[in-house]
This record gives structure tokens, C-alpha cells and sequence, in this order.
């Protein structure tokens, strides 16, 4: 059997019915073209959210005051300021605690020269960027000895710097917050969005001494919309969440089988979730867009089907000739797998280039792999061989005898 000759003649089949060879691929080339975009959504989601995880730390709790209730009304969690400065010093005391960053917040209004922006402050310490992960993008971070002394030091987001200095680099300049002067320490690497959609670039972060006396102000000295806590290891998440609450439960006075006054989160736990759903999506938008390569597929073996019976005079030609049933089903096959490939490769490029345009039109991210490209080519390929089968194995099956008699 020469696998050239067998080759020739498959091409040259082909080749004899163009636009039947080619509505035949157009099948593959959408499958495949539906395969490529839809993973590439799919993976391009999951990247950024697993860059928005890595950007917001590791081994992470939130803790807000909980919910609250009285005369016969519930209050939603974070209602009352049940947390306080001290609570977070203790709890970085904790062998299962790396450190914490107490929190108060609050919308101020920004000036600089004739600019002016507002943004959310941030009253913290100079844990907090560690904790979060946070990089400077220019100057420096605020220190313990700020806090201490309730300096008027700011570290500007990367947004809210852009917005009132533009192009002018903002360090040692001084802007009004509320009317007071403060100093610019420092600006801060951007972020991005956060898995509920807030922009953290647009931030002002000073000590949480100066926010309390200076900016924000609170009717409860030392208390703190929440706090960030770091855990030691990953392994350690479930230990620390337990000690976090014990701890809180010990400081605040909590009897036996009251409720909590506060609300202990575990963002790594929910970045998993994000992940995990993140990774469905992608498998779900890749099922969805196999499904049309299975049209393809069938198409494919319906045409070969209708081949195998305008051809059966030829077959029976070449098998009296002294053509075995091998190379039939081996001539039939190629067939099949050519269009299969063919149509594949040419989906792949339309695939990829519909992929960057919906990158460029709806400004997504979108990730295409070798791995992608290399499974939507091997799904191509053995779509062809699985419905090309069918049809080789009954051109090969043919009797000479009647397979010359029919017209």
C-alpha cells in the first residue's frame, strides 16, 4: 500500500468537488474558530480574577462589627462600631497571626492647586500594605512614627494621583484634605478592581491616628469600621479563625450562647470560590462551543456518506484493479481527516482573531495557550477520524462485483 499514492488520491477527490469540500469545512472552521474564542473568555476570566487574589494578599480575614438588633429590629453587619484599635493589637498577638491593619474610612474631598477629587480615605497603619499587598509605585509608605505622632502624611492610589497631579510627579507635594494640609509620601502600584468591582486604585491612605482626630472623626474614640488580619500559613486558616473569635468573643464580654458582635471573613476562602467558579465558567463555555465541532463532525460524515455512494462505481473500479479493502478505508479516512485539519487550522486563525477583537472591542482580557490551541487541533483531528470511520469502513466493505454493476 503506498501511503503517497493513497494520499494523492485523496486530494485530488477533494479537489474535484471544491465547494462541496469546502461548505463541508466551513462546519469544522466554526467549531473549532467557537472552541478557540470561548476558552480563551473563559481562561481570560480566571486570570484576572487569580491576579486580583494575588493582588489582595494571602491568608487573609476581614472582621466587621456584626449585626446587631434592638427593639425587635435587625441591623445588618457593620451597623454599630463594636470593634476597636485595642482588638487588633491583641489579635496580632495571636500565635496563629502574622499581623492586622485596623480600618476607619470615609469619603473626603481632595485639593491641589486648582484641582480637586473626590475619593475614599483610608485611616490605617503602616501594616496595612504589607498586609494587603500593596507596592510602591513612587516615595514611601507611611511608618510607625507617623502613626504615632498623627502626622499629615498621605499615600495616594494610583487613580486619585492621576486625577489631581496628571503627569507631575505628586512625592513631597502637599494637598488639602478637608481644608488641612498633608504631605505626600508616597503613591501606590495599581491594583485594579477587587472581586466586588471597587476601583482600589482610587484611594487615600493616612495613619489612623490623623483620621481619627483630623479627618473622619468618630463618637466612639478608638473604634474601627473592620480590620484586616494575615494568618501565618494557609494551613493555619481554620486554628486562627477559631482564636480570632474566641479572642473577640473573651474581650467583648460575649456570654455562653449569645451572638457574636462581630463577623469574621475569610477572603481566601472566597477567592476560591472565585476560582473554582471562575474554572466552571471556562469548562462550560468550552462544552457549549464543542458541541458545534460535533455538528461539524456529523456534517462531515454525512457527505462522506453521499461520496462513498456517487463513488461506488470507482470503488469497485480500484478493487478490481487490485486495490484491498485497506487502502479504501485508508483513502476515505485521509478525506475525512484533511477537511478536519484543514478546517481546524483555518478555524484556529479565526478564532484567534475574533478573540483579539473582543479583547479590543469590550476591553476583556482574554488568554489563548498553547495547550488551548493544541486541544482544539487534537479535538479537530479526532473528529475526523471518529466520523470519517463510518463511511471508510463501508466504502472498504463494498463487493467489487456490485459495487461495478451500479449506476
Amino acid at each position: 500500500m503506498n501511503l503517497f499514492a493513497i494520499f494523492g488520491e485523496a486530494l485530488r477527490a477533494l479537489r474535484q468537488n471544491r465547494m462541496r469540500t469546502a461548505l463541508t469545512m466551513l462546519g469544522m472552521i466554526i467549531g473549532v474558530a467557537a472552541v478557540v474564542l470561548m476558552l480563551s473568555i473563559g481562561e481570560g476570566a480566571r486570570t484576572k480574577i487569580n491576579e486580583t487574589i494575588a493582588a489582595m494578599g494571602s491568608n487573609l480575614f476581614i472582621v466587621v462589627p456584626g449585626a446587631t438588633s434592638s427593639g425587635g429590629f435587625s441591623f445588618g453587619s457593620g451597623s454599630v462600631r463594636t470593634l476597636t484599635i485595642n482588638d487588633a493589637y491583641a489579635i496580632a498577638e495571636l500565635p496563629s497571626i502574622k499581623g492586622t491593619a485596623p480600618v476607619v474610612s470615609g469619603t473626603v474631598q481632595l485639593n491641589y492647586a486648582a484641582k480637586n477629587w473626590s475619593t475614599i480615605v483610608t485611616g490605617t497603619t503602616a501594616n496595612y500594605f504589607e498586609i494587603g499587598n500593596w507596592k510602591m509605585e513612587a516615595g514611601t509608605a507611611f511608618t510607625e512614627s507617623d502613626l504615632r505622632s498623627a502626622a499629615r502624611v498621605v499615600v495616594l492610589g494610583s487613580v486619585t494621583a492621576k486625577n489631581l497631579f496628571g503627569d507631575e510627579d505628586p512625592v513631597g507635594k502637599t494637598l488639602r484634605i478637608t481644608n488641612r494640609p498633608f504631605q505626600v509620601a508616597g503613591v501606590l502600584m495599581a491594583k485594579g478592581q477587587s472581586l466586588t468591582g471597587r476601583d482600589q486604585d482610587d484611594t487615600v491612605v493616612i495613619p489612623i491616628t490623623t483620621s481619627e482626630r483630623q479627618v473622619t472623626g468618630s463618637q466612639f474614640p478608638g473604634s474601627i469600621r473592620y480590620m484586616l488580619v494575615q494568618g501565618k500559613s494557609a494551613t493555619e486558616m481554620d486554628i486562627a479563625e477559631i482564636e480570632i473569635t474566641q479572642l473577640l468573643r473573651q474581650r467583648h464580654r460575649i456570654a455562653k450562647g449569645k451572638e457574636n458582635d462581630f463577623t469574621v471573613r475569610n477572603l481566601t476562602a472566597i477567592a476560591d470560590v472565585a476560582t473554582d467558579a471562575a474554572k466552571v465558567m471556562s469548562i462550560v463555555l468550552g462544552a457549549i462551543a464543542s458541541v458545534s465541532l460535533l455538528v461539524g463532525g456529523i456534517g462531515i460524515m454525512n457527505i462522506m456518506l453521499v461520496s462513498v455512494t456517487e463513488r461506488t462505481r470507482e470503488i469497485g473500479i480500484r478493487m478490481a484493479i487490485g486495490a484491498n479493502q485497506r487502502a479504501i478505508l485508508v483513502q476515505f479516512l485521509l478525506e475525512a481527516m484533511m477537511i478536519c485539519i484543514l478546517g481546524g487550522l483555518i478555524g484556529l486563525l479565526i478564532g484567534i482573531g475574533g478573540a483579539w477583537l473582543v479583547s479590543q472591542a469590550a476591553d476583556m482580557l482574554i488568554v489563548i495557550t498553547f495547550g488551548m490551541v493544541g486541544l482544539a487541533f487534537l479535538f479537530a483531528s479526532a473528529v475526523g477520524i471518529f466520523f470519517g470511520f463510518y463511511p471508510a469502513k463501508k466504502a472498504a466493505s463494498l463487493n467489487p462485483v456490485d459495487a461495478l454493476r451500479y449506476e
